[in-house]
């Protein structure tokens, strides 16, 4: 399994406190079968994104770790005006391997309105956003239609592993149910931050969607999927989501619109 969405490096956000904790979660990780670890440490107002300094310390991960685990690096990307603007500066300064994914987080409440602009420019530029864990997002756990566009232009969606198993209570575990029904999902990760409240595992996920939905779609979730965002690869056929484009949300945004236009033209 390949896990794209993990506080792996010590001492940069509210992920592994000191590199004990990094080593003993890459030893969680692989004993539960995860191969490849792109870690993500958060670029927000709290925590900025340094990237020297998170390949320094992700070099002692590695050198202390052994070549058990193949290691990526990207950012869980706050979509904070200041963030977005750099990015827009220097395409693939937070992507996945500098490549064409990012993983993109939400704020609790209050998301913009321009939000689908900056998205089909992020689109337009060559990046890929990836939705992360929407099922725990208090806004769009309430109201999931508004990814309705996003999934339209192009946005791939992230689930937690934990929201699976219901590990982050009733809610995330029925929304992130919902959008694994419904064809929504395109991701499972960890999002794992230490080794007791929010480990890195992702093998019960995994099993629960293949007893759910089928073992190709938990396979595509957690390693054909994850395995074109390492690399930066365009991800294999993905199944039709159902409800999306007419039943999914109560009224169709002009976006939508022109791209159902575009469509058919």
């Amino acid at each position: 399994m390949i896990d794209i969405h993990h506080h792996l490096i010590f001492g940069l956000d509210d992920g592994a406190p000191d590199l004990d904790t990094s080593l003993a979660m890459v030893e969680m990780a692989q004993a539960d079968g995860i191969t490849h670890i792109v870690c993500t440490p958060h670029s927000n107002h709290s925590y900025p994104y340094l990237p020297e300094e998170n390949a320094a310390r992700l070099a002692q991960i590695q050198e202390r770790s052994g070549n058990q685990i193949t290691f990526g690096i990207g950012c869980d990307f706050h979509l904070s005006y200041d963030n977005i603007q750099d990015a827009a500066a220097h395409r693939h300064r937070y992507s996945i391997n500098g490549k064409n994914y990012l993983l993109v987080e939400f704020p609790d409440f209050g998301i913009s309105q321009n939000i689908s602009q900056t998205f089909y420019e992020m689109i337009l530029s060559g990046i890929t956003p990836i939705l992360t864990h929407p099922e725990r997002n208090q806004t769009l756990a309430a109201q999931p239609h508004r990814m309705v566009d996003w999934i339209r232009m192009g946005c791939l969606v992230q689930v937690t592993a934990g929201s699976v198993t219901g590990d982050f209570g009733r809610t995330a575990q029925r929304v992130a149910e919902q959008l694994l029904h419904d064809r929504w999902v395109h991701f499972l990760a960890t999002d794992a931050h230490n080794t007791t409240s929010r480990p890195p595992l992702m093998r019960n996920a995994y099993a629960s969607v293949a007893r759910t939905h089928g073992e190709e779609y938990a396979e595509r979730l957690c390693v054909a999927n994850p395995r074109a965002a390492f690399y930066g690869e365009p991800l294999p056929e993905q199944p039709e989501p159902a409800k999306i484009f007419e039943e999914a949300a109560p009224q169709r945004s002009l976006l939508a619109r022109l791209f159902s236009l575009k469509e058919k033209a």
